[in-house]
């Protein structure tokens, strides 16, 4: 009964809040995140979606919609074009339904499912811009200098805002009650 639980305020505010911070920290710690030669791209969206699904209980929240509609505005703020993101955003959020099919839901087994996620989600951004030109890096270069600099700064935003976002949304199904 998603219409009648707080999480129809509480899910679109966060994944808004999620595309915003995004870009906000890209930019403000630009010099951090993006050092030559390493890049690392923050994915707060995609954690968002991803525990999402794992802390909605039995209320099912749309998440394929939202998933859309994040890639649309994340592919149109960002970069003036529909692109990949309204097609990996949904794809991701597939890929976790089938993941967490053969696994308990219990941290390791989410933060392993993020993992990869992770690892999908920028490995087929990668093939992509690489088949139109738009990089020419190396995938041995792309596993060291992207991948693993993305995998870690995720990661540390799992583990961080992992019992957080726990509850943010035990809170909405409870009643208000934490």
């Amino acid at each position: 009964m998603y219409r009648l639980s707080r999480l129809k305020y509480v899910f679109p505010i966060g994944l808004f809040v999620c595309l915003f911070l995004d870009g906000a920290l890209s930019h403000v710690w630009a010099p951090l995140f993006f050092s030559y030669p390493y890049s690392m791209v923050s994915e707060l969206v995609l954690l968002w979606l991803v525990l999402s699904y794992f802390f909605q209980d039995d209320i099912e929240i749309p998440l394929i919609p939202f998933a859309i509609a994040a890639g649309a505005v994340y592919d149109l703020y960002f970069s003036g074009i529909l692109g990949l993101y309204i097609f990996l955003y949904p794809l991701i959020v597939e890929i976790t339904k089938i993941l967490s099919r053969y696994f308990s839901s219990s941290f390791l087994s989410m933060i392993m499912i993020f993992f990869v996620d992770i690892v999908i989600f920028e490995t087929f951004n990668y093939w992509a811009y690489y088949l139109v030109d738009v990089t020419n890096v190396g995938f041995g270069d792309y596993l060291i200098y992207t991948l693993a600099p993305t995998l870690a700064l995720n990661l540390i935003y799992f583990v961080i805002l992992f019992w957080p976002i726990r509850a943010i949304y035990r809170w909405a199904l409870n009643d208000g009650q934490i």
